[in-house]
């Protein structure tokens, strides 16, 4: 039978530079041996990139608190059935750029839900799956502004656009979650790529075991 494959997600505020870092673990990962497909949340599939657009355009006050959370939770029902499960039923190792953590910290933290109400919601729509490790980038938060306004040109979406304080609760869910659940690892995103890459890979040691 195939060994059933890894889920990574990487986590982290606007900014700290999860795309570069994604590319760089995905191929360090396919110098062990194996195959990795990469997602993003929310999105991966054809129906969760119709729901991201919803959800990343208009205006800031465009959903409601719990509007959002539902659209966030039916996207990732459609992107774990159609996409993370498959992958991972086959043997890949799948890397997520964001996943349920961003949910809580975002809808939960940042918006004022209760945790326990998006984990419902993420049982309802994705059987509550969990990646094998959560790695969350951390850095300066104004480093990772001025990162955000270059990358995004001064034009954030509905979500990356709102207020620094939302940013910071945020910021401090994540380090909540790192607390208090091993599979979650903050990671200092300061310094240069590769060093960066060094302690991504150093989280991850114990599960690179080669394919048979």
């Amino acid at each position: 039978m195939t060994a059933r494959g890894r889920f990574l997600s990487i986590e982290g505020g606007e900014g700290v530079g999860k795309s570069t870092q994604i590319n760089a673990l995905a191929d360090m990962i396919r110098s062990h041996g194996h195959e990795v497909i990469l997602t993003r949340e929310p999105g991966g599939t054809e129906g969760a990139e119709v729901i991201r657009q919803l959800l990343l355009g208009g205006s800031a006050e465009r959903w409601a608190a719990r509007a959002e959370a539902l659209l966030f939770a039916a996207a990732r029902s459609d992107h774990v059935e159609r996409l993370i499960e498959p992958a991972l039923a086959s043997g890949k190792w799948v890397i997520a750029d964001r996943f349920i953590d961003s949910s809580r910290a975002y809808q939960g933290a940042g918006s004022g839900l209760s945790d326990d109400d998006i984990m419902t919601l993420h049982g309802i729509g994705s059987r509550g799956l969990l990646p094998d490790r959560t790695l969350v980038l951390r850095l300066d938060p104004k480093e990772a502004a001025q990162r955000a306004a270059a990358r995004d040109q001064n034009r954030p979406d509905r979500i990356q656009g709102r207020a620094e304080d939302f940013h910071s609760d945020v910021d401090m869910a994540f380090v909540g979650y790192a607390e208090r659940e091993p599979r979650v690892r903050l990671v200092d995103a300061s310094g240069t790529a590769e060093d960066v890459t060094a302690r991504l890979v150093a989280q991850i040691s114990d599960l690179l075991v080669e394919p048979a």
